[in-house]
């Protein structure tokens, strides 16, 4: 018999705090309960809110993976998003910067 293929997806801060909401506080462990009190600290948006800013950055030509870190840290300048992008060894113009930081600021 063949093991389950198991599918990886990024997902957001608010979409990992959305699926660990339900989960019964008085029945969580302790490490549910920490990663649930991160994910109530670090969320910057509502989990819909996150997964309609991801589609609209992957439109702008970002890859998914990339999309989710900057919804995770929801940058304020274009300076903030050439950080990620130099990590991601990509250049993206100046003109598409402003139009992620466009978005990022639209939705939330």
């Amino acid at each position: 018999m063949s093991e389950p293929k198991i599918k990886k997806q990024p997902i957001t801060i608010p979409e990992a705090k959305k699926i660990l909401e339900k989960i019964n506080l008085d029945q969580a462990d302790q490490i549910q309960k920490r990663t649930i009190d991160y994910l109530s600290k670090f969320s910057k948006t509502t989990a819909e809110n996150a997964k309609k800013l991801v589609e609209a950055l992957m439109e702008k030509g970002l890859t998914e993976e990339e999309a989710v870190e900057l919804v995770n840290s929801m940058p304020k300048s274009i300076e903030e998003i050439r950080v990620f992008a130099a990590g991601w060894k990509k250049f993206l113009p100046t003109a598409t910067l402003q139009e992620i930081l466009n978005t990022l600021k639209g939705v939330h």
